[in-house]
């Protein structure tokens, strides 16, 4: 699968980074054993995502979630082609994005 075009991994704007963390969502939520695995680790119900979707660190938790397994990241990044260093730039873009370390 082709790597979709995309601006060098540097800096993207909050909307751009809030889009990839969307993709990503969408992503988890249509593959089950991720999803568990990302409900269990952050703590939220299924039925509360809708709410805190709406919460500032929301969406770098979804990326944090990502590039905290590289596993996980790559079938992500294989499956939607998607650049891996783009993720890492889509969280610095966010809220909390500047404090996670891997």
């Amino acid at each position: 699968m082709a790597l979709r075009e995309q601006r060098p991994a540097g800096k993207l704007s909050v909307d751009a980074a809030e889009e990839m963390a969307i993709s990503a969502l969408a992503y988890l939520s249509n593959t089950p054993d991720l999803m568990q695995r990302f409900l269990a680790l952050s703590g939220i119900e299924a039925t509360q995502i809708r709410a805190v979707a709406s919460e500032p660190h929301f969406f770098s938790g979804v990326l944090k979630f990502f590039l905290a397994h590289e596993p996980t990241l790559l079938q992500y990044c294989e499956a939607t082609g998607t650049l891996p260093q783009s993720m890492q730039a889509a969280l610095a873009a966010l809220p909390g994005g500047s404090d996670f370390s891997q």
